[in-house]
């Protein structure tokens, strides 16, 4: 056979203390050797929730049992089914599960596991997370100026960036944009690619793909397994999960890994897969694709078994209640006492397992290769051009603003200083403040559309979490939301003839810019951490119809239930109407007259009187503090609301399960 014993003295080039590679280490994938990888007896289970509603019971889901093997420098594929296990075991490989219900040792070059693992090796995602926006090379630089050390000069940045993009055949598409819903961008294998090309960056002693050819047709699938196999055969250990290539793939493979219900049904080199299952009674027919061949014996199709003597779903055990698990368990244990198993068990024994390494140690640690001030100036950049490469939903949000002012102006023009007058006044600032939390609904997305990207970057170490955040904070509810209170204040407020003072005029944008800040940080509170827009949207329309029953429009804040009252206090619509209800009643005379005719002795006569109502007193029945302290305590309230939700926002995505 031609596995032969595991070696150990793979050399490998100076890294720093976070395990990054130092500037004399060979860009890309120029010629350094791999990394030599080992498992032994991993078992992996999951708790899973069966029953309904109140009734859930939680049991234990075996997802791996005593899986082993090794990883050598090539390309590694671990092939099976889906629910087989094979992206748990690659995710557990790469230090990328949930560690909870794991157990077994994972070597590196006979050492154990460094607890940076994941920041130090490289990971390609099932799912491109590669900024659509930029192009291929701000892409690749993006991950060279986060993940390499500052001691790394900007041309050697730079120069490590341009030989990644010579290797992996990208120099035409290079200062192209890898493209989003909104414009068309570079193919489906470029985008993969340069996904390669982000994880290259570092020189990674090892490379993990999940299911590197999802989405992409034959041709381009196969074009990127060539890729992968260049790299391999200048020695690294690259280490992919797939789940049925076709043959011009599988025969790019040197390891493979076959699973099944969490079990190992064949561990060793790919050409001489077909000679193992021929051994134990399988024959694949002439002509017929050994990826599919597997999965045919592993899901017992009569048209794959029965060959050379060999059984059959009919008539065995495998073909019995359970099936397929019964059978896969049954290749199992066959496995278990072929040669190739033991030639590897072998090989396993020879390598002895350090000092343990806590679990959650190995998979949560997280270092990082530059400090805060410069992630922060790197990813703040990102998220501007990606604002200005995307203007589609900013620039849509502003012509919708400025089409609103002007209805709104044209409705509620000319505002007069009567009983109409006071009705159409509280009616209008009740629109401003509503539309300015209807409108901060956007802000949702801000979380949720790039979850995937966020955590994979925090992950492999591009940057901390209050890096990201405080950059989209920047790029969101700085410009985005301070525009539109801008733009509508600007127009509305001459077209509807409020006070002309430029205090006044000067509350009202402040008033709705809080308005905006507080309903935007609301959104972030609810998006974050989720994965799913509609949900999200629905929690903050239900939150936001509650808030306006409590604006102090629709019922009287002062006749509401014991209680009940205190729901104003959540309120936002309600602190911002209060405000703008302050800043322009006060100082001004409602009044209205009537005509009364009487009739005397002297014949009928006909008397004008004046009903008045001062703005003071319409507060007051309202409720409302008419004294300045009371305008700016709606502000501070809005500021403490703004500054929680912010909190929570941060607290969440800080939390979040980052972990499959």
């Amino acid at each position: 056979m031609a596995a032969g014993q595991p070696h150990l003295g793979i050399p490998t080039p100076e890294r720093d203390a976070n395990g990054v590679p130092s500037i004399k280490s060979p860009p890309a994938s120029a010629g350094r050797a791999g990394s030599l990888l080992t498992f032994h007896n991993i078992c992996y289970q999951v708790q899973v929730k069966t029953g309904l509603l109140c009734w859930k019971k939680k049991a234990q889901k075996e997802v791996l049992r005593d899986v082993s093997g090794i990883m050598r420098p090539g390309l590694n594929a671990i092939l099976g089914p889906t629910g087989s296990g094979k992206s748990s075991l690659l995710d557990i490989l790469a230090a990328r599960k949930d560690p909870h219900g794991l157990s077994g040792d994972i070597l590196i070059n006979g050492a154990p596991q460094p607890a940076n693992f994941k920041c130090t090796s490289g990971y390609v995602v099932q799912d491109d997370v590669v900024m659509g926006t930029l192009t291929v090379r701000e892409n690749l630089k993006f991950s060279a100026a986060l993940r390499l050390p500052r001691a790394v000069k900007e041309h050697e940045k730079n120069e490590r960036v341009d030989q990644i993009i010579k290797e992996l055949g990208l120099s035409k598409v290079a200062d192209s944009k890898v493209g989003t819903q909104f414009t068309r961008g570079v193919s489906g294998g470029e985008r993969k690619r340069t996904n390669i090309g982000m994880e290259l960056i570092t020189d990674p002693g090892i490379l993990f793909l999940d299911e590197p050819t999802t989405g992409l047709d034959a041709s381009t699938a196969n074009a990127v397994l060539l890729l992968l196999k260049r790299m391999a055969q200048q020695g690294k250990t690259i280490i992919f999960s797939i789940h049925q290539p076709r043959y011009s793939i599988f025969r790019l493979c040197d390891g493979l890994t076959l699973l099944a219900a969490g079990r190992v049904l064949y561990h060793g080199p790919a050409q001489q897969a077909l000679s193992y299952f021929q051994s134990i009674g399988y024959q694949c027919e002439p002509y017929n694709n050994p990826a599919d061949f597997f999965l045919d014996v592993i899901n017992g199709d009569s048209t794959a078994v029965g060959k050379a003597g060999g059984p059959t779903t009919a008539g065995s055990a495998e073909g019995s209640a359970g099936g397929e698990r019964t059978l896969a368990e049954s290749l199992a244990e066959k496995y278990s006492s072929s040669a190739y198993y033991q030639e590897t068990k072998a090989a396993l024994e020879n390598i002895p397992v350090g000092k343990r390494r806590k679990t959650k140690a190995v998979f949560r640690q997280i270092t990082y290769a530059n400090s805060f001030c410069h992630q922060l100036k790197w990813v703040s950049r990102r998220t501007f051009r990606n604002l200005l490469g995307n203007p589609q939903a900013s620039v849509a949000q502003l012509c919708v603003t400025a089409f609103l002012g002007l209805v709104v102006g044209c409705i509620f023009f000319g505002l007069k200083e009567d009983s109409t007058g006071l009705q159409n006044r509280v009616g209008v600032m009740f629109f401003l403040t509503t539309n300015q939390c209807f409108s901060s609904v956007t802000a949702v997305e801000l979380f949720v559309l790039e979850k995937q990207i966020f955590i994979h970057e925090y992950i492999s170490g591009y940057y901390r979490t209050s890096v990201y955040f405080i950059s989209k904070l920047m790029a969101d509810l700085i410009p985005v939301r301070t525009m539109p209170s801008i733009i509508f204040t600007c127009i509305i407020y001459f077209m509807l003839g409020l006070k002309p003072t430029a205090g006044a005029f000067f509350t009202v944008m402040f008033t709705l810019m809080m308005v905006s800040y507080t309903a935007t940080s609301m959104a972030l509170a609810i998006a974050a951490g989720q994965s799913v827009v509609s949900l999200a949207n629905l929690l903050m329309t239900i939150s936001f119809v509650f808030m306006i029953l409590f604006s102090g429009l629709l019922v009287n804040l002062t006749s509401i239930l014991s209680w009940l009252s205190w729901l104003k206090y959540f309120s936002i619509p309600q602190y911002g109407m209060t405000a703008l209800q302050i800043n322009e009643l006060t100082g001004l005379i409602f009044c209205d007259s009537t005509n009364r005719t009487e009739v005397g002795s002297g014949g009928n006569s006909s008397q004008t009187s004046q009903s008045c109502v001062t703005g003071e007193e319409y507060l007051k029945k309202q409720g409302i503090d008419a004294s300045s302290w009371g305008l700016w305590q709606n502000h501070l309230a809005l500021a403490c609301m703004t500054i929680l939700f912010l909190a929570i926002a941060y607290l969440k995505l800080h939390l979040m399960k980052k972990f499959s």
